[in-house]
C-alpha cells in the first residue's frame, strides 16, 4: 500500500471520559416534569399520545407510553439524541417493551447513526421483527456498527407504527462492552475540504455564453472534475472542497480563446494537485476478477485537445490510483455507493450558472463512475453532457432549472430515480380528482374512486375511458410527461403517471371527454385538494387492507406480500399444509423479509438465486460481480405448486422476492411486465435543495439475464382488461387460482 503525498485529514484522538448521561429508565426530570435528554414529541412531528406513565413501567418510577388513541397519523416515535463522537465499532440498543393491541404496523426500539453533515450512516427500527398484538414486558435489542471516523450523532429511542399503545422502560445503550455513558469519546473528524467556504452565496458565474467551442471545453472539464474527484488521493482524502475549487477555474477556462490555452490550464489544474507517489501494487483493470463491467472515461483519453504530457500525467494518476476510502464515496455495507459529503445547496432554489453546471457535473458523474446501470442507459450516457450543458446553462428560473434536471435524471431510465425538491412538488399542483385511474389496454380508463365528492360516482364509472383533459387528448399528455417520468420502462411510467401529472392541475376545474359504451361524453368535475384524501394509501399502502394469508379453498392458499410478518410463517406453513398449492401476490411492496423467510419453505436447497454488480471506490467506474443463495437444505419444504402474481407494482424488493420464490422447484410466475428496478438505493444531493436516488446495484439472474429495466422474467403473461375492470373481477387472481387447480 502507497502513502499518500497529501496527508489532510486531521483526526484527533485523545480519548476522554464521554459527558453523555443516558436516562433510558426516564428517572430523571426536568423543572417542567420531561425526561432529562428525551424528546417526546420528535421534532413536533408526533400526533400519537406521547407521555410519561407512573402506573404501568419496568422499574423505578417512569415508564414513556405512546398511545395513537384517534389520531389520523400513522406513526409516533421518542428520541434521545446523542451529538458526541466515540471510539468504538458496534452499538446495541436494549429496551424493554409492553404493548397493547398494537395492528397495522409494529412497534419496537430504534437507532440511527448520522454523520457531521446529517446524512444516515446506519438505522434499524425493527420493521423486520417488529412487535404486533399485546405482549407483556419483553427485552429487545437493536444493532448497529458506528463508523467512528465519520459519526457525528446518535439518535435512539421506540417507536409505535400503525394502531394500539406501547410501554418503553429500561433502555440501555452501549458502544462495544462500555456503557454509552462510559464510552471513550473524540473530537469529529476535520477535513480540509470543510474549511473551505469560499463561493458559499454563489459561485459569481452569472452568464455563460455558449457556443460550441465553449461546450467542447466545459464537456472536458466536467469529466476531468470528475475524474480527479474519485482518483486522485489528494482529493479522495479530503484536502479540497471539489465543487469551490471548480468555482476557481471556470472563469479562466471561459475566458481560453484556443485549444492550447484550455488544454494548458487544466495541465496546470492537475499539477497544482501534486504527483500521487508510484504504488507498485496496484493491478490493471485487465488482471481483476469477477468484473461485471470496467469503467467508461468518455472522451478523457482520446480527446485532441488534451497536450499529450497532459494526457499522460493522467494515465499516471489511473495507474497509481488506490484509494481505500473517497471523501467524496464510499460504499454502504460494502456494495452501493453513498456520496455523505455531497451538499445541496438548500438556499439556493435557483443556483447560478456556475451551480447550475456543478450540479450537472455532479451527477453525471456518479452516473459515470457509480452506476451499476450505465451500461443500459438508452442512447448512452457520455454524450449526455455534451446535450444538457447548454440546457441547464440557458435554465432561467428555478422552475426551468428543475425540470432540465429531472429530464436528465430520467433520462437514466431508473425507477428509483425518485426526486425530493419543493419546487418539483409543486408543478403539478395542489388539486386532484377524486377518483382512480389506470392505464389498462393502452387507454386510460377509471377503475376507483378516492372519496365520493360532489357525486364524483354518478359522473364516472368504472370502465371508463378518458379521451382528453382539459382539452388535450391523453395520447399528447403522456408524450409531453414521459420525460418527466423517472422510470425504468414505459409499463412503470404510465403507472404514475396518472397520479402525478394527468389528474393533477394548479386549476381545481377539470373538463373531461369518455368513452362510455361506445358513447362519447363530455364531464365536467372539481378536484379536491391533494392534502384532503390519502390518495397514496390506496395506490400503494396496503398494511391496513384484508389480511396477510387465507384459503380462498381448501386446495389453495393465499398470501398477500404487503401485510405479511416474518411472526407468522409457522402459522402460514400449518394452514398451507394440505393445499395443492400456494399464490403469493406481490402486486404491491412486501412488508418483511420473504427471501429467506417463506422463500427458504419453498426450496429443497440452498442455490443461487440472484447475481449483483456492486461497484469500487478503489477503481471507480469498475463493477464486480458476486451472488447470493437463499433455501437450506431439508425434506421439509413445501410440494404444492406455487403461483406468484406480478404486474408494474412489483418493484425493488418485490422483484427480489420473485426471483427468489423462482429458484424453487415449483414456482411459476403470471402476470405483466413489472418495473425493472431493483437493487440498494443510493441518494444523489444535488444543488438547489433538489436530491434523487439510483439503483445502486446491479441484480441479474443466475444465468446473467438483467433485471433493470426488463423486470423480473414472467412465465404467462397476463394483463389486467377494461371489460375485466367493468364486471369487478381479478382476473390474475382466477388464472392463478387454475394454475393450482391444474388447468390451463
Amino acid at each position: 500500500m502507497r502513502l499518500f503525498l497529501f496527508p489532510t485529514l486531521i483526526l484527533f484522538s485523545i480519548s476522554i471520559k464521554a459527558q453523555v448521561k443516558f436516562n433510558g429508565n426516564f428517572e430523571r426530570l426536568d423543572a417542567k416534569g420531561n425526561p432529562v435528554g428525551w424528546d417526546l414529541t420528535f421534532d413536533h412531528a408526533n400526533t400519537y399520545d406521547v407521555k410519561l406513565d407512573s402506573l404501568v413501567k419496568k422499574q423505578g418510577k417512569y415508564s414513556v407510553s405512546i398511545s395513537s388513541g384517534d389520531s389520523k397519523g400513522w406513526s409516533s416515535a421518542i428520541n434521545f439524541p446523542i451529538r458526541q463522537s466515540f471510539h468504538g465499532k458496534t452499538l446495541i440498543l436494549v429496551g424493554n417493551i409492553k404493548t397493547e393491541n398494537v395492528t397495522g404496523g409494529w412497534a419496537g426500539v430504534w437507532m440511527r447513526v448520522d454523520g457531521s453533515d446529517k446524512q444516515v450512516l446506519a438505522f434499524d427500527n425493527m420493521q423486520k421483527n417488529g412487535i404486533t398484538g399485546t405482549n407483556d414486558w419483553k427485552e429487545y435489542v437493536v444493532q448497529l456498527p458506528y463508523d467512528d471516523e465519520n459519526a457525528a450523532t446518535i439518535n435512539c429511542g421506540a417507536l409505535l407504527v400503525g394502531k394500539g399503545k406501547i410501554w418503553v422502560d429500561s433502555l440501555r445503550l452501549y458502544l462495544d462492552d462500555n456503557p454509552i455513558d462510559k464510552a471513550p469519546t473524540k473530537a469529529p473528524p476535520s477535513y480540509g475540504a470543510e474549511k473551505d467556504s469560499a463561493f458559499a452565496k454563489g459561485s459569481g458565474i452569472d452568464t455563460i455564453i455558449c457556443n460550441s467551442q465553449t461546450n467542447r471545453y466545459l464537456v472536458l472539464l466536467g469529466e476531468l472534475w470528475g475524474f480527479l474527484k474519485y482518483e486522485h488521493p489528494a482529493i479522495a482524502v479530503g484536502n479540497y472542497n471539489w465543487d469551490v475549487e471548480l468555482f476557481r477555474i471556470l472563469p479562466a477556462l471561459l475566458k481560453c480563446k484556443t485549444d492550447r490555452q484550455a488544454a494548458e490550464l487544466m495541465e496546470k489544474w492537475v499539477d497544482g494537485l501534486g504527483k500521487p507517489a508510484p504504488c507498485p501494487d496496484c493491478k490493471p483493470v485487465g488482471q481483476l476478477k469477477d468484473v461485471a463491467f470496467k469503467p467508461d472515461y468518455g472522451s478523457l483519453f482520446t480527446n485532441k485537445i488534451f497536450s499529450k504530457t497532459l494526457t499522460a500525467k493522467l494515465q499516471y494518476i489511473l495507474a497509481n490510483s488506490n484509494n481505500q476510502k473517497n471523501y467524496y464515496a464510499e460504499l454502504q455495507g460494502g456494495i452501493n455507493a453513498a456520496f455523505r459529503h455531497e451538499k445541496g445547496y438548500a438556499k439556493m432554489l435557483y443556483p447560478d450558472a456556475g451551480y447550475r453546471l456543478l450540479a450537472l457535473y455532479r451527477y453525471w458523474n456518479i452516473i459515470q463512475y457509480f452506476c451499476p446501470n450505465r451500461n443500459l442507459i438508452p442512447g448512452g450516457w457520455d454524450d449526455k453532457l455534451d446535450i444538457f450543458i447548454p440546457k441547464v446553462i440557458e435554465a432561467s428560473n428555478k422552475t426551468e432549472y428543475v425540470k432540465t434536471m429531472v429530464k436528465l435524471i430520467a433520462s437514466i431510465h431508473d425507477g428509483h430515480g425518485f426526486i425530493r425538491s419543493s419546487v418539483y412538488d409543486s408543478l403539478p399542483g395542489k388539486y386532484r380528482v377524486p377518483f382512480q385511474a389506470r392505464f389498462i389496454e393502452g387507454k386510460l380508463v377509471v377503475t376507483n374512486y378516492y372519496k365520493d365528492t360532489l357525486a364524483v360516482k354518478s359522473k364516472f364509472k368504472i370502465g371508463d375511458v378518458i379521451i382528453s383533459i382539459n382539452g388535450v387528448p391523453v395520447t399528447s399528455l403522456v408524450k409531453k410527461y414521459l420525460p418527466l417520468s423517472s422510470a425504468s420502462n414505459k409499463g412503470a411510467a404510465l403507472r404514475d403517471m396518472p397520479g402525478a401529472w394527468l389528474l393533477r392541475s394548479k386549476n381545481q376545474q377539470f373538463n373531461f371527454k369518455l368513452m362510455r359504451n361506445d358513447h362519447l361524453l363530455s364531464v365536467r368535475c372539481k378536484a379536491v385538494s391533494i392534502a384532503s384524501v390519502d390518495f397514496y394509501a390506496m395506490d400503494w399502502d396496503t398494511r391496513n387492507s384484508g389480511t396477510s394469508y387465507k384459503l380462498l379453498n381448501k386446495n389453495t392458499g393465499y398470501l398477500f406480500a404487503a401485510k405479511y410478518h416474518i411472526t407468522e410463517l409457522d402459522s402460514i406453513k400449518k394452514k398451507f399444509k394440505n393445499t395443492k398449492g400456494i399464490i403469493i401476490d406481490l402486486r404491491c411492496y412486501p412488508s418483511d423479509d420473504l427471501v429467506f423467510s417463506l422463500g427458504n419453505y419453498l426450496k429443497p436447497d440452498s442455490t443461487v438465486f440472484v447475481k449483483f454488480a456492486y461497484g469500487s471506490v478503489t477503481h471507480p467506474g469498475l463493477f464486480f460481480t458476486m451472488a447470493e443463495k437463499n433455501g437450506i437444505s431439508t425434506k421439509d419444504y413445501y410440494k404444492g405448486k406455487v403461483v406468484v402474481i406480478v404486474n408494474s407494482k412489483t418493484q425493488s424488493n418485490a422483484e427480489f422476492v420473485t426471483m427468489a420464490f423462482q429458484s424453487g422447484p415449483n414456482t411459476t410466475v403470471i402476470g405483466s411486465t413489472t418495473a425493472g428496478a431493483d437493487g440498494n438505493i443510493s441518494e444523489i444531493p444535488l444543488p438547489g435543495d433538489l436530491t434523487t436516488w439510483m439503483s445502486g446495484l446491479g441484480v441479474y439472474y443466475p444465468d446473467g439475464t438483467n433485471t433493470q429495466q426488463k423486470g423480473v422474467k414472467i412465465d404467462y403473461t397476463i394483463a389486467p382488461t377494461i371489460k375485466e375492470i367493468k364486471a369487478g373481477r381479478d382476473e390474475l387472481l382466477e388464472k392463478a387460482e387454475q394454475l393450482v387447480s391444474g388447468g390451463k
